[in-house]
């Protein structure tokens, strides 16, 4: 804001667009009362609502097509390729806010603000000075901003919750079934994953966030972003069954129609990125029982765990070569799961097989999450014990 109301000073307003987003609603009353506000609206600013908007995609950009080459310059967290808009032609930098603010009153990329100058309004040059600020005074603290919470009545056991059967925006859930005790054999490899795996290739944000309550809906974008590893593209798998090649989500119902569970296969730090649960949630409700990589991020890592899947990694990384697409993998010996106890992972194909270790960093109560199905199925199980 100090950037912004030196430049306002000069009769200097934004000529690109300039978004800004409240963290909370806490932030956004706070910045409102104290006036920051309005010093980044009235240069040209937009305040978006308290989202988390474009660090997810959810921003409706109008002013580049998709297909168009451009960079924007963000103080997001993060800047994985069609992060922001959705577009993968556009080139995300990360930077703090100062630099951002002035970049953008620059409208130029190359513009140092330590040491350059630029022309205002009146034909005079214009050098910003050294950003400053208030700290926030403890008399002052910050505002809370509106209330909005609604309080849950004390009983609402009598109390239903009706969705139109026909909405495409919400889906009530169905508890994921527990695991049966047996074995899990004989499983296809719906994709083996080559390389960088992030959670916005498991289940990509942008346009699919309008779906986020409905999890049928939302599957259909799952892993669409992951490259296989069999030809190098995105979103071509082959169905071992069939033996064509389609769409990764339609091939994962296939399976899951012919009562066929299935795993992935990935690489290093899958999972990386933001804490996406449905990125766990949309490869369970099609069928996948286990996701088994060289290694894992770790928030993705629990996430899998607590909606009934199984993440495990390779004992020695490179085996992660020798499991080619059209193998079937079993993991057995599955009653006697343990900490710190290793799995074997048994792969096969018409010719021949082979043993692969496989550890995983389960706990007991989170191996209680997969007995039951998931955690939510277990937190249900114990409140009504």
């Amino acid at each position: 804001a100090n950037l912004a109301q030196q430049a306002l000073d000069a009769g200097i307003k934004v000529d690109i667009p300039f978004t800004i987003t409240p963290g909370s609603e806490q932030i956004r009353a706070t910045i409102e009362r104290d006036g920051q506000m309005g010093i980044l609206k009235n240069i040209g600013g937009t305040v978006l609502a308290n989202a988390c908007g474009p660090c997810i995609g959810q921003w409706d950009r109008t002013d580049v097509p998709k297909g168009v080459p451009n960079s924007i310059v963000t103080s997001y967290n993060r800047n994985f390729r069609r992060r922001n808009d959705g577009s993968p032609d556009t080139h995300a930098f990360v930077t703090s806010p100062e630099i951002v603010t002035a970049l953008t009153i620059a409208g130029d990329l190359g513009f140092n603000p330590l040491t350059d100058s630029f022309n205002g309004p009146d034909g005079k040059p214009f050098k910003f000075n050294p950003p400053s600020g208030d700290e926030l005074p403890p008399s002052k603290d910050f505002d809370a901003g509106e209330d909005t919470f609604q309080k849950p009545p004390e009983d609402g056991s009598n109390l239903s919750v009706d969705v139109d059967p026909n909405s495409n925006r919400l889906h009530l859930l169905e508890p994921f079934k527990p695991w049966d005790g047996n074995d899990l054999v004989n499983m296809p490899i719906l994709i083996k994953v080559r390389g960088k795996c992030t959670t916005d290739d498991i289940s990509p944000a942008g346009e699919w966030l309008k779906y986020r309550g409905h999890l049928r809906n939302i599957s259909e974008n799952m892993l669409i972003g992951a490259v296989n590893d069999e030809n190098g593209e995105s979103n071509k798998v082959k169905n071992q069954v069939t033996s064509e090649y389609d769409d990764v989500p339609d091939v994962a119902k296939y399976y899951k129609a012919n009562n066929m569970p299935w795993v992935v296969i990935g690489d290093n730090n899958y999972g990386e990125g933001s804490s996406r649960e449905h990125a766990a949630l949309c490869p369970r409700y099609l069928g996948g029982r286990a996701i088994i990589t060289r290694s894992f991020a770790r928030i993705h890592e629990t996430n899998l765990k607590k909606q009934g899947l199984l993440p495990l990694t390779f004992k020695n990384p490179a085996d992660y070569d020798k499991i080619k697409p059209h193998h079937r993998v079993s993991l057995t010996n599955l009653s006697s799961l343990a900490p710190g106890k290793d799995v074997i992972m048994t792969v096969s194909d018409d010719s021949n097989s082979f043993d692969v270790t496989l550890e995983h960093t389960f706990n007991e109560d989170q191996l209680n999450w997969f007995r039951c199905g998931g955690a939510l199925n277990a937190m249900k199980k114990a409140m009504n014990a």
